[in-house]
């Protein structure tokens, strides 16, 4: 019998693997895994634990409470983590030797983050506190069910995925006795702060904060370091942009840290640095890589991974992710500037963990047609035992289509990289028709990786284009940096060019049929496409940005973004109309399907309803679909049913038209 076809519905069988925290003495681990329970419309996700001396693998929890976030204690005998409960996050702690979690927070805003304090007797927090309010006071219940108006006074006052940023709110730092339950507030003012990382002693902690008053157009953070006992501050990184994920080494003299400054704005690469606290020097490690640290991918697939910026060995060796020609691998850095990958080409490294001593790693990921497992690897042989296998069954049933690379040269002599997959059962002298998938940020890539959404196209009898254009992070920073200023121009030549290229190498496909999708900035680079060109016969732009004039004022970057992207504002409107697809909104010929969250506050759905309304008022094909309750994550994290409603409307219209 032959394989399955990839089927919309196989998010309910995918199973996704995260987390792995190593403990203390390296002989065992703990991840977690989610899926979504079809039956409920949510995602679920457990605790697991790996005897890595057998490779034994056993489930720690049960239920549809959600795990995240899982640490061992210093001693090995507890695991704290976050878990719902009554809509909140709270710490709950689990005996390693057995028997019930017990819950040990019970903060009225639920928990930020948390992490183990190294005498293993408390655990620091960063939590929620109102205006003049501890940890410990309750929420007043005066009017609780009568609705308030809010008040604006800031521009950042809304964040996709929240709404309405919470008023009067701050996010501070404390801790939790273990024994007692007893809460110690650390952190004072009204000011955000971010706990990062706790010194092996347990005598400092590094800490994130922002404590200018107008915070509008200012997007740097102050990191600290500050005496548990005496409070006392010494600055850290006192520089305009993101520095953050900081790590003491296991002898305290070191602290690595992840940082980016504004020479760029958000194309700008991010580092490793690291500050030597006996001479107060700052080194980074890894600007002579020229590519981004940290995972820059694109997918559909995993849920709730969260990779550290850098771990540290006892002998003061560093390790970290860093995003390249499609690749998200693992590499190692020492003081002395040695600096090497440490895993292979061709995959995702999502998530990871490495032992104390450096010897082996643990590895969550993924390949084009691996959904993701984890795996324990041999630093110096790179030698690999799959430690889990809950997509083996999935991947032995269904026909996966394995993507081809290519890289071709576009305008200016730019080189695009990318990748071709051919429809599932493929058949030589056939033709098929072809859809171009165009990624968001526009400074994230296509990479290495399980795309289910791709399967599914080439399961239909698709081929499949996606390709990281410029303006795509993985590459030098000129590369990235390009698309500033000049969206709609070299960008939507490289796309083209890579159209062409296909088109002239692989007679398999129909020229006549060709389709064009793409969510966000793929969305905005979709209606600008067929706005300027007529050679796709069908296209669907999802999450899509439309008129760059009203983006500026209703998403929650927009008043910035345009700014950073654009390099216009509302002083400029020529511009931002310009570089407007609804500009060109007479020029568009192709059927076009909108597709739009109606809670999208990144990319508001009013972006939709001007594009359709244009097309419809001068009598183009096109339809508007809207999800309800959803954000700009829909395609990634969205309500399960939705996700599946979002897939067959895009195979519908497809369908329809190809």
């Amino acid at each position: 019998m032959g394989k399955n076809r990839v089927s919309a519905n196989d998010l309910f069988t995918l199973q996704s693997v995260a987390n792995p925290k190593l403990s203390h003495d390296g002989k065992r681990a703990i991840f977690v895994k989610t899926y979504i329970d079809e039956k409920e419309n949510k995602y679920v996700s457990n605790l697991f634990h790996v005897d890595l001396t057998t490779n034994d693998v056993k489930q720690w929890t049960y239920g549809d409470a959600n795990v995240s976030a899982p640490q061992w204690s210093a001693d090995g005998r507890y695991i704290a983590y976050l878990t719902d409960y009554e809509k909140k996050s709270q710490v709950f702690i689990l005996s390693t030797s057995g028997g019930e979690a017990r819950r040990l927070t019970a903060f009225e805003e639920g928990v930020t983050s948390f992490l183990w304090s190294p005498c293993g007797t408390k655990i620091w927090v960063t939590a929620a506190v109102q205006k003049g309010k501890k940890f410990t006071d309750k929420k007043e219940d005066i009017e609780k069910t009568k609705p308030k108006p809010y008040r604006v006074t800031e521009m950042k006052y809304k964040l996709d995925g929240v709404g309405l940023v919470p008023q009067d709110s701050y996010q501070h730092i404390g801790y939790v006795l273990i024994e007692s339950g007893e809460v110690i507030q650390f952190t004072e003012g009204d000011h955000q702060y971010s706990l990062q990382s706790i010194s092996h002693d347990a005598k400092k902690l590094v800490i994130s904060v922002n404590r200018n008053k107008n915070q509008d157009f200012d997007f740097s953070n102050l990191l600290i370091v500050v005496d548990v006992e005496t409070k006392a501050e010494t600055i850290l990184v006192e520089e305009d942009g993101y520095y953050g994920e900081a790590a003491f080494s296991f002898d305290d003299r070191y602290i690595a840290y992840v940082g980016a400054n504004r020479e760029y704005e958000n194309a700008t690469h991010a580092n490793v640095y690291v500050y030597d606290s006996e001479d107060g020097l700052h080194m980074n490690l890894t600007g002579s890589l020229d590519a981004p640290v940290g995972d820059a991918a694109v997918a559909d697939h995993q849920q709730g991974e969260n990779a550290p910026g850098v771990v540290w060995t006892e002998f003061n060796q560093l390790y970290f992710q860093l995003s390249s020609m499609g690749d998200v691998r693992l590499y190692f850095a020492t003081l002395e500037g040695e600096l090497y990958p440490a895993t292979p080409e061709n995959e995702h490294v999502y998530d990871y963990d490495i032992s104390a001593d450096g010897t082996y790693a643990l590895l969550a990921v993924s390949t084009a047609i691996q959904p993701g497992e984890l795996y324990k690897q041999e630093i110096a042989t790179g030698k690999r035992v799959a430690l889990t296998s809950f997509n083996k069954s999935y991947v032995e049933k269904v026909e996966l289509v394995e993507p081809q690379a290519i890289t071709y040269i576009s305008v200016l002599d730019v080189d695009v990289h990318g990748w071709l997959m051919k429809p599932a059962g493929y058949i030589e002298g056939e033709k098929y028709p072809l859809i171009l998938e165009i990624h968001g940020g526009p400074h994230v890539m296509f990479a290495n990786t399980f795309f289910h959404e791709f399967q599914l196209l080439a399961a239909q009898g698709y081929g499949v284009l996606y390709v990281n254009p410029r303006g795509s992070h993985g590459y030098d920073q000129q590369f990235v940096n390009a698309v500033r200023g000049d969206y709609g121009g070299g960008d939507y030549k490289d796309i083209m060019k890579g159209i062409e290229t296909v088109l002239k190498e692989n007679d398999w496909i129909d020229n006549n049929r060709l389709g064009v999708t793409g969510g966000s900035y793929g969305g905005f680079m979709t209606n600008w496409i067929v706005g300027h060109t007529d050679q796709f016969k069908v296209a669907v732009t999802q999450r899509s940005i439309s008129n760059w004039i009203s983006f500026f004022g209703v998403s929650d970057i927009g008043y910035y973004l345009s700014d950073w992207q654009i390099e216009a504002d509302m002083l400029n409107v020529e511009k931002l109309w310009e570089h407007s697809p609804l500009k060109y909104v007479s020029d568009i010929n192709t059927p076009l399907l909108i597709l739009h969250s109606e809670s999208d506050f990144r990319c508001p759905i009013e972006q939709a309803e001007q594009l359709y309304i244009s097309l419809k008022s001068i009598g183009k094909v096109t339809e508007f679909v809207r999800f309800p309750a959803a954000d700009h994550n829909l395609s990634r994290s969205g309500t399960p049913n939705l996700r599946i409603e979002r897939l067959n409307e895009i195979l519908d219209w497809f369908k329809k038209y190809l």
